[in-house]
């Protein structure tokens, strides 16, 4: 009972949230205007992820009340410890989004925010510890250096894909909902039936959400929300049992956008942080698709990409990833203008 409510309650707080978001974002100035690399029309309130941050919160929060009876059972002694480090850690990263839509921040306070929440995350055991042997049975184990240089990277690699997507309505909405299914799927099958309600949810926050930011979208999410999603599924990723490659086989297409872009501004000695229109997405929007095509089309690749997470093995896993990195290369290649492509010849 309780798997079917935590969705529906996060769902009806966000719908509930999201046009009191609005309308703080019209009365403290936090709109986006029609211009530069924003083609949208009219006045847009851009802090929406203020409705999908407290609607996830609200959830936790209102789930924690309710009577241990009326809950799944838990035999980690750590998942509460955990629990705290999504909520502080989400919290932190949703205050910090906030003011960065107030103050528009550099790239350099933007990754020191990045790397302490990954930080939080790491003091409330959420970290990659281990991974799958893909060449061989059991586990490979890392030292501990090791683990807080991959777990940082792992939180700030999510936040700057979730805060790069965000370019194109209703797009890094969709893909964290289908992130959300897929996590959920995955607990809900392993047996984790008392984590499970965290990615319900999300499921539920993101759903409700893209009821106003489905394009043409009335509301953005802007940093607080790019930065809340990131942040979160980083994190459930990790409490789902270190599931780093299924959750990067889902948003393997926008990773692999991120780092082709950061390897083209280094090539052309462009900053890593500044903002253009080299996304795929604007790319795409630029040989005349529509936003709504575009946003079906990331969420059929990285929907058929999740489920191949959920019904392969390790080894699988490791082609399906190799298979991802070789078809979204191609598709960036492909929306690349031709004039770019001979100057890189």
């Amino acid at each position: 009972m309780i798997l079917v409510l935590v969705p529906l309650v996060a769902f009806l707080l966000t719908l509930a949230l999201t046009p009191v978001s609005m309308a703080l974002g019209r009365r403290w100035g936090l709109v986006d205007r029609p211009g530069g690399r924003r083609q949208h029309a009219g006045v847009i309130p851009r802090i929406g992820g203020l409705a999908l941050y407290g609607g996830f919160i609200g959830t936790l929060l209102l789930v924690q009340a309710l009577p241990s009876a009326w809950l799944p059972p838990s035999a980690d002694p750590n998942e509460m410890r955990r629990w705290w480090g999504l909520v502080i850690g989400a919290t932190f990263v949703a205050g910090f989004g906030l003011l960065d839509d107030r103050f528009e921040f550099g790239s350099r306070p933007q990754y020191l925010a990045q790397a302490v929440a990954g930080g939080i995350a790491i003091a409330f055991i959420i970290f990659i510890e281990r991974v799958n042997n893909p060449f061989g049975p059991g586990q490979i184990v890392f030292p501990d250096p090791v683990v807080w240089l991959l777990t940082l990277l792992w939180f700030m690699g999510a936040i700057n894909t979730v805060n790069w997507l965000d370019g194109v309505d209703g797009l890094a909405t969709t893909v964290a909902a289908i992130v959300a299914v897929v996590l959920a799927l995955h607990m809900l099958r392993t047996g984790q039936y008392s984590v499970a309600p965290q990615a319900l949810a999300l499921l539920g926050c993101t759903v409700a959400f893209l009821r106003f930011n489905w394009p043409p979208a009335r509301v953005f999410m802007g940093s607080v929300g790019a930065y809340f999603l990131g942040y979160t599924l980083a994190a459930l990723g990790l409490i789902a049992g270190a599931r780093v490659a299924t959750v990067l086989l889902v948003i393997g297409l926008p990773a692999l956008d991120v780092a082709w872009l950061i390897l083209w501004r280094w090539r052309h000695g462009r900053p890593l942080g500044q903002g253009d229109r080299n996304h795929l997405h604007f790319r795409l929007l630029d040989r005349g698709y529509s936003p709504r095509q575009i946003v079906l089309g990331y969420g059929l690749f990285c929907a058929v990409f999740g489920l191949l997470s959920l019904t392969a093995s390790t080894v699988i896993k490791l082609l399906a990833l190799v298979t991802l990195v070789l078809v979204g290369s191609a598709v960036i290649w492909w929306a690349t203008p031709r004039e770019e492509r001979l100057r890189r010849r």
